[in-house]
């Protein structure tokens, strides 16, 4: 798994125009926070983040 998977789409509309979400900070200039995405569709912004690994059901800790 990279460290930075791409989402296949918008988890709000299911479109599939996706792009990094840039923020651009009052002296100009732009970060772009990491998992953070913008959906150019539905023009809305969300992040993806990994939680962690969890155990199978029945499978010892």
């Amino acid at each position: 798994m990279s460290e930075r998977a791409v989402p296949f789409h918008c988890p709000y509309c299911g479109d599939e125009d996706l792009w990094p979400h840039e923020v651009v900070a009052e002296d100009g200039s732009t970060t772009s926070p990491h998992g953070s995405w913008e959906c150019r569709s539905c023009l809305r912004a969300f992040s993806l983040r990994m939680l962690g690994q969890v155990a199978r059901p029945g499978s010892p800790s």
